[in-house]
């Protein structure tokens, strides 16, 4: 993939405020990146000590971040070869992923807050990137990381 994937999947630092933690940010940048292509089966996710150095965090919560994703099914580790992306997504069922959809909506609205944006702002960008992506590849498996 790169050279420099941790700087690839993570080109800006976390945000140390703002009240998302540091492992459902590294996750969530994770499952994005995997739902938009970026990502793909089978594609090797940086060492868990190189992500930590990377994003100057503790290893503990890059181990906490890659266990929730491995929890999601969106990642597989393997004892001395690493973690990768999933070949088999996760198909949550459809009261999960409802719950799943409404947690993530809360999340953006808070998040939009916390930053001082408009969530309707944000709602309307949303909007644009939905419409424009007929063009792109689609990004069908959101659902891989059960956003």
């Amino acid at each position: 993939m790169s050279a420099n994937i941790e700087t690839l999947l993570f080109p800006t630092p976390l945000l140390m405020t703002g009240g998302l933690p540091l492992r459902v940010q590294m996750r969530e940048r994770l499952l994005t990146a995997i739902g938009s292509g970026l990502l793909k089966p089978g594609d090797r996710l940086p060492t868990m000590r190189a992500l930590s150095v990377h994003l100057q965090v503790d290893l503990n919560t890059v181990q906490r971040a890659y266990a929730e994703l491995e929890r999601l099914g969106a990642i597989e580790t393997f004892r001395a070869r690493g973690s990768f992306v999933s070949n088999h997504p996760p198909q949550p069922d459809p009261g999960l992923r409802e719950r799943e959809v409404m947690d993530l909506a809360a999340s953006t609205i808070a998040r939009s807050h916390a930053l001082g944006l408009e969530p309707d702002h944000v709602l309307q960008a949303m909007k644009t990137l939905l419409e424009s992506s007929s063009s792109i590849a689609p990004v069908s498996g959101a659902g891989k990381g059960q956003l």
